[in-house]
């Protein structure tokens, strides 16, 4: 039996790689940005914590910066865990039905899921334009910066979700560590 014949058909198709390879390079960029938030992030700590101790002064925002770094590499590395099957779930009745029905349930959590992702986008598009006038206390941006990383993890969350829907729980296999 060759390895193609274990393929889904939908996974084997020209559109779903096509889809899967656009989302690998969405997953790459937003990859980096959660590596640079995270640097930044733990860069101003530390300097911050010299600045205390050894010159008994502060960067005033610092602690700003590193909130927002914080904040966009947790929101952003969301959808990786989506793609990973890393966060956390409850299995102990849906192993108990046949691969068949557990693929179905797979497939049908991967679309409430992104109908969920779907609401929490639209509810954060009115949280991002009602906070948009206020500014942040130390920079001169909009405090409704941090509501964009949620309408970006919320967007490659339904991206992860719908490929998952449409692929299976196999759809990134191929990539998984051995």
């Amino acid at each position: 039996m060759s390895a193609r014949t274990h393929v889904e058909p939908a996974r084997a198709g020209f559109l779903f790689r096509r889809c899967q390879s656009a989302l690998r390079r969405i997953d790459g960029v937003s990859k980096g940005t959660v590596i640079a938030a995270m640097a930044v992030m733990t860069s101003l700590v530390v300097v911050q914590v010299i600045f205390r101790y050894a010159f008994s002064s502060a960067i005033d925002w610092s602690e700003e910066v590193a909130r927002l770094a914080f904040v966009w590499a947790m929101f952003l590395a969301i959808p990786h865990g989506i793609r990973h099957g890393v966060h956390v779930g409850i299995d102990a009745l849906v192993v108990q039905f046949s691969k068949r029905v557990q693929d179905h349930l797979f497939r049908l959590s991967a679309v409430l899921g992104a109908v969920l992702m779907i609401v929490i986008f639209y509810v954060s598009v009115q949280v991002t334009a009602y906070t948009w006038p206020e500014m942040m206390p130390t920079l001169n941006l909009t405090s409704a910066v941090y509501y964009i990383a949620v309408l970006i993890a919320a967007v490659h969350s339904v991206l992860h979700l719908m490929l998952l829907a449409w692929g299976g729980r196999d759809t990134w296999a191929e990539e998984a560590p051995q």
